[in-house]
């Protein structure tokens, strides 16, 4: 029995248990999937809650795409309705199922499941984030550079963007594996100082391991709340981090918090967004945060003026200023 399987399934309970009565049905492209989560979440809800005949969970999409009539996990009277969506084996555009649900759960690993996406009316970010956010990337640690590793000169270039200069303290927020400190230290030089913050353990032991702490102090941290003082950093180096967040305006004015006025944030992904959308099988929506008009209006409210912004195929660049 996993026990990441447990920790999910036990989150999931211990939310939804005060909403009853409440129908919550288990969807995915995966049906037996579903249907053996949907068992372990049942089993997960307090024995006053299964007093309510909390019993199975059918999806809401057939193979065909058309809409079933069977729920699984129904507390009668229905007052409410939950829909948890399994994204199972290879990414493919949202279906119905997914773009109605308020719980997604990557499953392409059973037996590590992980909260992808939770309604806020369900439970705030606070209560689940972080964790999830360590258990997704946690495992992928090793692998990381294996996958990636073309990456580098990307980085490189960047960090060129940045403009860092000598002496100057630099700080690469979600660094990972730490692909762009090398690059960073070389350019802040043996007066300058460069710090890599992820709140995740094994991208950290993965930096070290590829001796990239030689290049920087890792710290591990939360990006929404950083353990460092008022302005005090240059050069705020993101790569792939503002889409993480739960709330990008928040993340932004932290980022702001921490920079001397003056200084500067890249924001940076070594592909495009409509490149990085396609290859998790989706498509761009005017809602996205990365948007040019909505970055630059969520910068300005962060407390950065936007100055460049690039979105091409093989990369993605945002430069702001601190006010």
């Amino acid at each position: 029995m996993s026990q990441r399987v447990t920790e999910v399934t036990a989150f999931l309970a211990e939310i939804l248990t005060p909403r009853a009565p409440l129908t919550v049905i288990v969807d995915g492209g995966d049906h037996g999937a579903a249907t053996r989560f949907a068992a372990r979440l049942a089993a997960a809800f307090p024995p006053s809650a299964r007093a309510w005949n909390v019993d199975a969970v059918l999806g809401l999409t057939g193979p065909s795409g058309g809409v079933l009539d069977s729920a699984l996990n129904v507390l009668e009277p229905a007052a409410d309705r939950v829909i948890v969506y399994l994204r199972s084996g290879p990414r493919g555009p949202a279906g119905v199922g997914e773009r109605r649900a308020q719980v997604v759960i990557d499953n392409n690993d059973p037996q590590w499941p992980v909260i992808r996406e939770l309604h806020p009316r369900l439970a705030d970010p606070e209560r689940w984030h972080l964790a999830e956010s360590q258990a997704f990337f946690g495992p992928r640690a090793a692998g990381w550079d294996k996958k990636f590793g073309d990456d580098l000169p990307a980085y490189a270039e960047a960090v060129e963007s940045a403009e860092p200069e000598p002496g100057d303290v630099v700080l690469d927020i979600g660094c990972g594996t730490g692909r762009a400190l090398p690059a960073l230290a070389a350019a802040v030089g043996p007066t300058g100082r460069v710090l890599g913050l992820d709140c995740t353990r094994n991208m950290l032991a993965e930096a070290r391991a590829q001796g990239r702490d030689r290049s920087a102090d890792l710290i591990q941290a939360d990006a929404r709340r950083l353990p460092l003082p008022d302005a005090t950093a240059a050069v705020v180096f993101a790569a792939g981090l503002v889409h993480h967040l739960p709330d990008p305006a928040a993340g932004l004015a932290e980022l702001a918090r921490v920079t001397r006025p003056g200084g500067r944030l890249v924001l940076f992904h070594p592909s495009g967004r409509a490149a990085l959308a396609a290859r998790h099988g989706r498509t761009l929506t005017a809602d996205e945060p990365l948007n040019s008009a909505n970055l630059a209006s969520l910068l300005d409210g962060a407390g950065w003026s936007l100055s460049r912004y690039e979105d091409d195929d093989d990369r993605f660049l945002a430069l702001a200023v601190r006010l």
